[in-house]
C-alpha cells in the first residue's frame, strides 16, 4: 500500500500536514494538471509493486483531491442502491450480464419438472389419481411487461386493473408442462394468490393462452388477512387431496407456493427475483 510519505518522496505536490494541495484550497489549472499527472505516476508504481485490492486507497487519494469531487465524505452504504438493483434485475430478464439469464434458469426447471411428470406418470398406480398444481404469476403466466412498465414496481392498486385486461402471455415451458400433464391423463390445478374477484379475467387470460380442461381454479378470498400467502396456498392443497388425489408436482415462483403441508411429491421452484411474497 503506498502511503503519503511515498507519495511525497514522488514529488507528489501535497502538505503532509493538512492533506491538501500546497497553496490553500484554490487550486489552480497548472497545479491541477502536475497533481493529475503525479497521482496517475504513483497509480503505474503501485500496479507495478503492490496487489491490485491495495490500490483502494491511492485511488481515495485522487477522488480527494480530482476538483470534480473534492472532499467528499462517502457513507457505508451497505444496503444496495435501488435503481442499480432495478437495472440488473432487466439486465437478468434480458440476459445481457453476467449475473445470469432469466430464460435460461426458468427453463432448466421447467426441464426438470417435465422430467419428473413423466417418469411419476409412467409409474402409476393402478386407480391412482394424480395431480398437478400449477401458481399463476411468473409461473403460468408472465406479468414482466407490467413491471417494466412501473419501473420494476408491484404496485397494487395498478396491479389489479392489469389483471382484468387478461393480457399476460403464457410462460411456455408452463405451459407445455400443462399440456403434457393432460396428455398423460394428470389432472391440473391452478392455485393463485389472486383475489376471487379476478376469476373471470384470470380464466379468461388463462385460456388464451392456450390453457384448458382444468380440473380447479383456486383463488385467495378476499377476507384472506394472512401474512403469508402460503396458509391459503396450503389449505388450497389439502382440499385436492381430500378428494383422493397424489399432489405429484407443485410448481411455483415463490417458496410460499411451495411450503407447508400437504406437499407434493416434488416442488420446483422457478426463479423470480422481481419481487417477493411471503
Amino acid at each position: 500500500m503506498i502511503s503519503l510519505e511515498e507519495a511525497s518522496l514522488l514529488k507528489c505536490p501535497f502538505d503532509r500536514n493538512s492533506c491538501r494541495p500546497i497553496g490553500g484550497d484554490k487550486m489552480t489549472r497548472g497545479t491541477d494538471v502536475k497533481l493529475t499527472r503525479q497521482l496517475l505516476r504513483i497509480l503505474v508504481l503501485g500496479i507495478a509493486c503492490v496487489p491490485l485490492v491495495s490500490l483502494w486507497p491511492v485511488a481515495s487519494l485522487y477522488a480527494q483531491h480530482n476538483p470534480s469531487s473534492a472532499n467528499v465524505l462517502l457513507p457505508p452504504e451497505h444496503v444496495p442502491n435501488l435503481g442499480r438493483v432495478k437495472q440488473l434485475l432487466k439486465a437478468y430478464h434480458d440476459c445481457t450480464c453476467k449475473c445470469g439469464c432469466y430464460t435460461a434458469e426458468l427453463n432448466q426447471q421447467e426441464r426438470r419438472a417435465m422430467a419428473f411428470l413423466e417418469k411419476r406418470a409412467r409409474a402409476r398406480k393402478p386407480g391412482e389419481k394424480l395431480a398437478l398444481v400449477l401458481d399463476i404469476d411468473e409461473t403460468a403466466l408472465s406479468n414482466y411487461s407490467f413491471y417494466e412498465a412501473t419501473d420494476m414496481g408491484r404496485i397494487q392498486k395498478l396491479f389489479y386493473p392489469w389483471i382484468d385486461t387478461a393480457q399476460a402471455p403464457a410462460i411456455g415451458g408452463t405451459l407445455q408442462l400443462s399440456q403434457k400433464a393432460r396428455a398423460l391423463q394428470v389432472d391440473v390445478f391452478f392455485i393463485s394468490g389472486r383475489r376471487e374477484p379476478q376469476r373471470p379475467a384470470t380464466e379468461t387470460n388463462l385460456e388464451a393462452q392456450g390453457y384448458a380442461d382444468w380440473s380447479g381454479l383456486m383463488l385467495r378470498p378476499v377476507n384472506d388477512t394472512n401474512d403469508s400467502v402460503a396458509v391459503f396456498k396450503s389449505s388450497a392443497r389439502q382440499r385436492i387431496v381430500d378428494q383422493a388425489y397424489h399432489i405429484i408436482l407443485n410448481v411455483g415462483d415463490h417458496l410460499s407456493d411451495l411450503s407447508g403441508e400437504p406437499a407434493a411429491e416434488l416442488s420446483v421452484k422457478l426463479p423470480n427475483p422481481f419481487y417477493f411474497i411471503p
